[in-house]
């Protein structure tokens, strides 16, 4: 169905999706570039006004900084900036130091070394058996060279060096060396905003773009949206919404129609104000067209309330069309000034829900109702707990009655503002002319909601569940939900045996339903392999070699929560084995998660009490009475950066607040209020 909109532009019924295939590039894990990626950030300011000469020997790779090193240090530098207030304790632990990278490092590799020369002494000849081992080891000091700069078996003199360390010092395999990607992890406790940037880099699922604030989100990114927007979409359908489509561009006056909205986004709006380009006659390349200005500006969509109900007022007329209920998947632009991809960038993706009511009680149960549909999924399907909550009249959505949240919380004791739903009053209503006749004949305005969440979900689930090795991903939302990787490859006969049993094992995954990915790249050892899936979050790795198949089984290993391998037997109950192990490492995930917003609920009675916490670093939900007051609220945030995320419904019962007085002011208590700084 086409309806003729603003500008010339449609809007569409229903919506499509697309996917992408994820890319699978190699190499590295854990904190091994911690040195190298800190010395960009903290020292890429102090090295202004140094020549060539000077910056060189302060890096640990014996190299010229690449273009990618800049872009690096660029990226970091803009985080650094964004975060001028976070203090140096993230309330992560004790900080890791190189020394201690390296002695752990070195274990390891000693370790995989004896266990190998081992094996030999017990005459283990069979390569199937050994080369899992010695891709390990080849990995481990792969590892070593990118921490350290230096190769852990150096060469000789006089000698060549080692093929594993050519491959170690240029894994991209590109000439110059120039676009290789570091997939080196900052440790949390060492920099908590350069580890998440560590993470969804070198998991692969964001980069930057040339334009600034934006960001491109990768095909191993985008897949994990996918998976989140079709469960999302599922739930949205059925609550009663249907897909449609609106504009990107807004007339300037449509914007303007509702006081309290245009305030709320005027300074984040993106204006086109020409519709074609010229040569410039200075010859300085192109210009707008001075003879294409636009007779009216159109804003770049930063929310779509104004156009849609533009639209609402074609559409309703009687008692008969309500409710509407439509959704929206779609990209806007906010010109924000700090950025950090998935968390706050100029462009993201998102879904905004607009719904018209003949009722108010009608409209705030379906706002309430979305809240619910989004904290559901929080938990249940990203396995991230939240609390359900009303903003306070200062954080409330421009242009709404009311503001309903679902606020999670971050390892660093940080929250993240996961979703909102917001009750709209009849103001858009009234902005915009939208009435309908009542079955008594009645003109009345109709009652509205909108509601949303965006990609800032993925920056959620990467802080949420993620380790120094990289991006974790509960199984209920990972592309592939198991990674096979055949080992022992070589002979023709073993490789046939192997491949006729992943054949009966491809059956019965597909059988369960369960996504996988068989990486039988042919020029690529087991043990990067295992590092790159690790590093991309999967949450179940099987192997398998010749001596498996003949033992008719394979080797599991869990992403997180493992203690080792373990052989599984391959039966006719294969596949509901594997979808019980997914089951239990998404049940362990949510607990994990649950069990740390639980012990980071914090009680406070005195202002002196939350001020003095958060002086220290420390992080969590400070839980405290609170007389609703404006100007107060400003100076808390003033003062320590913290902000009311919202007044929990779960402690805003009818007795909670009743004989309580408010922490900072010291009057009645209107509510019990959640505390946190945020991201």
């Amino acid at each position: 169905l086409i309806s003729l909109g603003a500008s010339r532009c449609m809007a569409y019924a229903p919506s499509v999706g697309g996917h992408l295939r994820p890319l699978a590039p190699a190499m590295s894990r854990n904190s091994g570039g911690a040195s190298y990626k800190t010395g960009l950030k903290h020292g890429i300011q102090s090295l202004r006004g140094l020549g060539p000469a000077r910056i060189g020997p302060l890096f640990p790779s014996p190299r010229l900084l690449s273009s990618r090193d800049l872009q690096i240090a660029r990226f970091s530098k803009s985080a650094a900036e964004s975060e001028a207030e976070v203090p140096e304790d993230c309330g992560c632990g004790p900080a890791t130091t190189l020394d201690e990278l390296k002695t752990s490092l070195k274990a390891d590799i000693d370790r995989v070394g004896g266990e190998i020369r081992a094996m030999k002494e017990a005459g283990q000849k069979d390569k199937a058996v050994l080369q899992p081992h010695i891709d390990e080891l080849i990995a481990l000091k792969a590892k070593w060279q990118s921490v350290t700069g230096e190769p852990f078996d150096p060469p000789k003199k006089g000698s060549k060096p080692k093929a594993a360390a050519k491959k170690a010092a240029a894994p991209s395999g590109k000439k110059g060396g120039g676009n290789a990607e570091s997939f080196a992890i900052t440790p949390r406790a060492t920099d908590y905003s350069q580890w998440y940037l560590d993470v969804i880099s070198s998991a692969q699922m964001v980069d930057q773009s040339p334009v600034k604030g934006c960001m491109v989100i990768r095909p191993w990114g985008m897949a994990v949206w996918d998976e989140l927007k079709d469960e999302l979409n599922r739930r949205i359908k059925k609550a009663g919404a249907q897909n449609a489509y609106f504009p990107l561009f807004i007339p300037m006056s449509f914007l303007s129609k509702e006081a309290e909205h245009v305030e709320g986004f005027a300074k984040e709006c993106a204006v086109v104000t020409h519709h074609r380009l010229c040569a410039d006659p200075s010859g300085n390349g192109l210009m707008a067209d001075p003879g294409a200005k636009l007779e009216e500006p159109l804003i770049v969509r930063p929310t779509s309330e104004t156009i849609i109900w533009d639209m609402f007022r074609k559409w309703i007329d009687s008692h008969r069309d309500l409710p509407l209920k439509i959704n929206q998947w779609a990209n806007v632009v906010r010109w924000e000034l700090r950025t950090r991809p998935f968390l706050r960038s100029a462009e993201f993706l998102w879904q905004e829900g607009h719904t018209a009511h003949a009722t108010k009680e009608e409209a705030d149960g379906c706002a309430r109702e979305m809240l619910d549909v989004y904290a559901d999924v929080a938990e249940q399907f990203l396995a991230i707990p939240v609390v359900k909550g009303e903003k306070s009249p200062t954080e409330r959505f421009a242009g709404a009655d009311a503001t309903y949240t679902i606020e999670a919380l971050m390892q660093n004791g940080w929250a993240l503002q996961s979703g909102t739903s917001h009750f709209l009053g009849q103001n858009f209503a009234r902005a915009f002319d939208v009435t309908y006749q009542t079955p008594e004949q009645k003109s009345e305005l109709v009652w509205a909601t909108s509601w949303g969440v965006s990609t800032r979900l993925l920056g959620a689930l990467v802080m949420t569940h993620s380790d120094d090795a990289g991006l974790v991903l509960p199984p209920k939302v990972a592309p592939a939900q198991i990674v096979i990787v055949p080992v022992g490859r070589g002979k023709a006969e073993n490789d046939a045996k192997v491949d006729a049993f992943l054949v009966k094992v491809k059956a019965a995954l597909d059988a369960a339903e369960i996504r996988y990915k068989v990486d039988d790249r042919a020029k690529m050892k087991p043990g990067p392999k295992f590092y790159e899936w690790e590093r991309k979050g999967v949450p179940l790795r099987l192997e398998v070699g010749p001596r498996d198949v003949e033992s008719n089984k394979l080797v599991m290993a869990k992403r997180v929560g493992g203690e080792g391998k373990q052989d599984v037997e391959f039966t006719g109950e294969f596949g509901a084995l594997m979808q019980k192990e997914l089951d239990a490492l998404q049940a362990a995930m949510l607990q994990t998660a649950k069990d740390r917003l639980e012990a980071s609920m914090v009680p406070v009675t005195a202002y002196a009490e939350l001020k003095e916490a958060l002086a220290k670093g420390e992080g969590g939900f400070f839980v405290a009475p609170w007389k609703d007051d404006a100007a107060n609220e400003d100076a808390i945030k003033e003062e320590t950066k913290a902000t009311i995320r919202c007044f929990p419904f779960s402690l805003n019962g009818a007795d909670d607040v009743k004989g309580k007085k408010c922490f900072y002011s010291g009057d009645d208590a209107t509510h019990m209020a959640i505390f946190a700084r945020a991201f």
